[in-house]
């Protein structure tokens, strides 16, 4: 199944939906140029019977164990090297401002690390 992951949102969002082969999904998981606009839920059949989701992390890690064994996995893949961090800027926590900046001029890519 192909997927899209839209961060973006209202800008994206319908490039999202046209670049999706039949049978697609597309999972909002953010709205950093503001929320998609309202839609006709039959244009996910008419353009293939997509799948639309907007998953909420709260909603996966209800619990404590949940979230210990979601945590574990991911930390687990990393030390496995079967899933690579991209950090594309690291600050001292003194400079938190400028990495703010950075985040909201769109100068970032990969995680942003504040280092105390």
């Amino acid at each position: 199944m192909q997927v899209v992951y839209d961060g973006v949102g209202k800008t994206t969002f319908d490039k999202s939906l046209n670049s999706l082969a039949p049978r697609g999904m597309i999972v909002l998981f953010g709205a950093s140029s503001g929320p998609p606009p309202p839609f006709e839920p039959s244009i996910l059949n008419t353009k293939g019977s997509l799948y639309l989701t907007r998953p909420s992390l709260t909603h996966y890690i209800a619990a404590r164990e949940e979230l210990m064994q979601r945590a574990g996995d991911v930390l687990g893949w990393i030390a496995e090297g079967k899933l690579r961090l991209s950090i594309g800027l690291e600050l001292p926590l003194a400079e938190a401002a400028e990495a703010h900046r950075a985040l909201e001029g769109r100068r970032t890519t990969g995680k942003v690390l504040l280092i105390p």
